[in-house]
């Protein structure tokens, strides 16, 4: 308080034209030591928090940011029992987490569209989701927000999972398609649809937020964080969030940022830069909205509805609990 005090007494006096006062620059033995866990590989889609790193927003607001890469379900265990204290994770993780008594909450919405997509070639006939049924679908697994977002969209045509072909496929949806494996592939919409067109292939894309309102990827934290600490979390929130501005200003500066991060990207041509840009163009219209970083209740009830229809929750959870808009205000 008593630096924000100095801040703006400093901002004061220069509008004034009176003696400007500093406030200290936090210094490295200052900074509050925290790990971010994003992803189980660096990505050009991470730009806003490779952006909050080199611009010093993380250091403005006093913390020293390590950024771990790893899978949603072993960060969200980690997360529960304090062993973590960040991470990025989708929203039905958080749902079902707290349905098996994590504490964890949800306190910034970084997607604000539903981030996952069904793609086909035109050549399939599948244009769309009415078009999904009787039809070899390939997915990473019966399981996260790709499961579940088909599941929500053939729910919205009424079409049961029995009445399609799903096939397991790991992480290997663009190559599966590539050769006609399968029909068509689950993914996130930011980034398949727009390998496969720089493979040359003409593909048909139905993206589920246009048939399911859903809550899509945040930054997470736990109940412990939240009591005892509730300054560092507005303060990743704070650095999170003029990161994401920046980059949806500026998507040419998040994809040389990310050059640094992602060492694709640092040796790559013209042809991967070009995909890299693409991505964060497409990722840039999941992440924008009104007011950053606020989550809408409806989407939250919309996922745990999907997720009491699919079985993977008992009971409904108290989404109160679940997230909170309390940082963004």
């Amino acid at each position: 308080m008593k630096k924000l005090f100095l801040v703006l007494l400093a901002l004061s006096l220069a509008a004034c034209g009176g003696t400007q006062i500093n406030a200290p620059a936090p210094t490295a033995a200052s900074l509050t030591k925290v790990k971010l866990s994003m992803g189980y590989i660096p990505d050009v889609q991470f730009a806003p928090f490779y952006v909050a790193a080199e611009k010093g927003y993380f250091k403005e607001q006093g913390l020293e940011v390590e950024f771990v890469t790893q899978f949603e379900n072993d960060s969200v265990p980690l997360l529960g029992t304090n062993q973590l204290q960040f991470a990025i994770v989708s929203a039905e993780q958080v749902v079902q987490a707290r349905a098996q008594g994590l504490p964890i909450k949800y306190v910034w919405a970084w997607y604000q569209k539903f981030p996952v997509a069904v793609v086909a070639k035109a050549s399939s006939g599948i244009k769309t989701p009415s078009d999904l049924a009787n039809r070899k679908i390939g997915l990473p697994g019966l399981y996260g927000a790709s499961y579940i977002g088909l599941r929500a969209l053939l729910k919205s045509q009424k079409i049961a999972e029995k009445d399609v072909k799903l096939e397991s496929i790991g992480f290997t949806q663009v190559e599966v398609l590539s050769v006609d494996k399968v029909e068509a592939v689950v993914g996130y919409a930011n980034n398949e649809p727009i390998k496969l067109k720089a493979l040359g292939h003409n593909v048909n894309t139905i993206y589920v937020s246009d048939f399911a309102n859903l809550a899509g990827n945040g930054l997470v934290t736990n109940e412990k964080t939240l009591s005892e600490n509730p300054k560092l979390v507005r303060a990743m929130v704070a650095a999170a969030n003029k990161g994401l501005a920046d980059v949806i200003a500026k998507p040419e500066e998040g994809v040389d940022v990310s050059k640094k991060y992602v060492e694709a990207l640092g040796k790559g041509d013209a042809a991967t830069l070009k995909i890299a840009r693409d991505v964060l163009d497409a990722s840039i219209l999941l992440w924008k909205a009104p007011t950053l970083g606020m989550s809408d209740k409806a989407k939250w009830e919309a996922i745990q509805s999907t997720l009491l229809d699919m079985n993977l929750i008992p009971a409904p959870v108290d989404l109160e609990k679940t997230f909170t808009n309390e940082f963004i205000k």
